[in-house]
C-alpha cells in the first residue's frame, strides 16, 4: 500500500470524527481552542489505537485467512463505507455536552471502531503499522481540531457531506485492493 492510499484511508476514517467535531463546534457559543485541541487529541488518539489493535488481531489469524484476505479487506472497507454513507443520512440528536470524559470516550470509540477493521486489513497487507497509525492519528487530530473550528464558524452544512465522502473513499480503496488481488491491471 502506497502513501497516497494510506492518506486516503486516513481521511476516510477521519470523516466520522470530523463530523462529530463539527457538532462539538456547533455546541459552543464562542470558539474555545482548548476544546478543539482536546477533541482532536481524543479522536486522533482513538483513531491511532484502534488500527493498532486490529493489526495485532489480524496478525494472529493471518495464516488462516491469507487465501481470502483480499475479499475480507474489500468486504470490511465496503461495509464501513456503506455504513458511513447511511449514517450521513440520519438525523443526530446529540446533546451539547461539551467535553466530559465519559461523553468524549464514547464518541471517540464510536468514531474509531471502523479503524479496528482497517487495522486487520493492514495486517494482511503487511503495512508498516507504526507509520500507518501515526498518519491516521495525526490526520484525525488535524481534521477534528479544524472540525470544531469549522462547526463553530459555519454550522452543520458540511457534516453529512463529510461522512458521504469518507464512505466513498473507503469503498473505492477496498475495490482497488480487490481488483489488484484479482489481477485486474491498470489501476
Amino acid at each position: 500500500m502506497g502513501s497516497f492510499e494510506l492518506f486516503a484511508i486516513a481521511i476516510g476514517l477521519s470523516m466520522d470524527a470530523f463530523a462529530v467535531a463539527i457538532t462539538k463546534g456547533l455546541c459552543m457559543s464562542r470558539m474555545r481552542y482548548k476544546y478543539a485541541l482536546i477533541t482532536g487529541l481524543f479522536f486522533g488518539g482513538f483513531q491511532a489505537a484502534m488500527p493498532l489493535i486490529g493489526f495485532f488481531l489480524g496478525v494472529q489469524f493471518e495464516d488462516y485467512l491469507t487465501s481470502v484476505d483480499h475479499w475480507i479487506i474489500f468486504a470490511l472497507l465496503f461495509l464501513i463505507g456503506i455504513n458511513m454513507i447511511l449514517e450521513s443520512r440520519k438525523e443526530e440528536k446529540e446533546k451539547c455536552d461539551t467535553l466530559n470524559l465519559k461523553n468524549m470516550t464514547i464518541l471517540s470509540l464510536a468514531t474509531s471502531i471502523d479503524a479496528l477493521a482497517v487495522g486487520i486489513t493492514f495486517a494482511f497487507l503487511h503495512a508498516d503499522i507504526v507509520f500507518s497509525v501515526t498518519v491516521i492519528g495525526l490526520t484525525t487530530f488535524v481534521l477534528s481540531f479544524f472540525g470544531v473550528v469549522i462547526g463553530n464558524l459555519f454550522g452543520s452544512r458540511f457534516k453529512s457531506k463529510a461522512e458521504i465522502a469518507g464512505g466513498i473513499i473507503l469503498i473505492l480503496i477496498g475495490t482497488k485492493i480487490l481488483l489488484e488481488h484479482l489481477g485486474v491491471t491498470g489501476l
